[in-house]
């Protein structure tokens, strides 16, 4: 099977289509109108084999779907299938629990790690929780970005190991939409990940922005769902800390950044997507 990789946007492909608008397609050969359509995301992760690309397009086609996007990797001298298929389709003609057993089917005849389905217009938002720092650049942007509805999930709260006054932007911000804020002052001696940890039960998965702290193997394996970072390199380069700093010493001449999940090991957790963003 060919390797592919695609390079786009980073936390909104993460969450769905929070970019995209379908509102004006329409599926080959279908009715003229295309306001009963929506859109679906389908992640699978098994032992490679042959027929696995076709077997996902037949069933998606089968119930009148149309693929809009696909990436497909299997990793050099690993028996590893990865996919994230973006498919348009009719719930009347495909609902929702037929779906979720077609691809349980699938990832039962596959032996699938994992198969995951969505789909943003039908299903609950994802409920996340954010943990930042002293620099609001990062915070802020994803802050603006869910307000403006391109983060289609919801924020439960915010945590920061640095204190914010009541007049700060970010603080009237979050008290104006509801979002809690917890301060956490954490030492060397003390992270404060056991009281980290009773904030986010309720969370879907983490977001770091520009959290400046490194997270134990103890607290990703309590929390044991995925947590997000967004590293300003394009790793598996410049890892750890001024990372356009290390590519300027030595002497790249493309600078970029990466989302990736995030493991015990510093910034070498599976990617997830990566952008150029300029020369150094």
């Amino acid at each position: 099977m060919a390797l592919t990789r695609r390079i786009s946007s980073s936390i909104p492909h993460y969450f769905g289509f929070a970019e995209r608008s379908f509102k004006s397609y329409k599926l080959p050969g279908g009715p003229s109108s295309s306001s009963s359509l929506t859109h679906g995301i389908h992640v699978f992760h098994c032992p490679d084999q042959v027929g696995i690309v076709a077997k996902l397009s037949e069933r998606i086609a089968s119930r009148g779907g149309n693929i809009l996007g696909a990436d497909i990797f299997v990793p050099e001298k690993k028996n590893v299938f990865y996919s994230r298929n973006e498919f348009l389709f009719d719930p009347v003609k495909w609902p929702r629990e037929q779906m979720d057993e077609d691809f349980l089917n699938l990832s039962k005849l596959f032996s699938a790690t994992r198969s995951v389905v969505r789909v943003p217009d039908l299903d609950p938002k994802f409920k996340i929780g954010i943990l930042a720092s002293k620099q609001d650049h990062c915070l802020v942007d994803l802050l603006h970005r869910w307000q403006e509805g391109r983060l289609p999930v919801e924020i439960t709260c915010v945590i920061s190991n640095h204190e914010r006054g009541p007049n700060t932007h970010v603080i009237r911000f979050l008290e104006r939409n509801n979002i809690p804020y917890h301060y956490l002052n954490t030492t060397k001696e003390n992270k404060r990940e056991g009281e980290m940890l009773e904030l986010v039960l309720d969370t879907d998965f983490l977001v770091l922005a520009r959290y400046m702290q490194i997270l134990s193997g103890n607290f990703l394996r309590t929390y044991g769902k995925d947590v997000i970072n967004i590293h300003h390199g394009l790793l598996p380069s410049f890892k750890g800390g001024n990372p356009s700093k290390q590519a300027f010493d030595a002497g790249v001449k493309l600078i970029g950044a990466t989302s990736h999940f995030v493991t015990e090991e510093l910034d070498s957790g599976p990617i997830i997507e990566q952008m150029e963003t300029g020369a150094s």
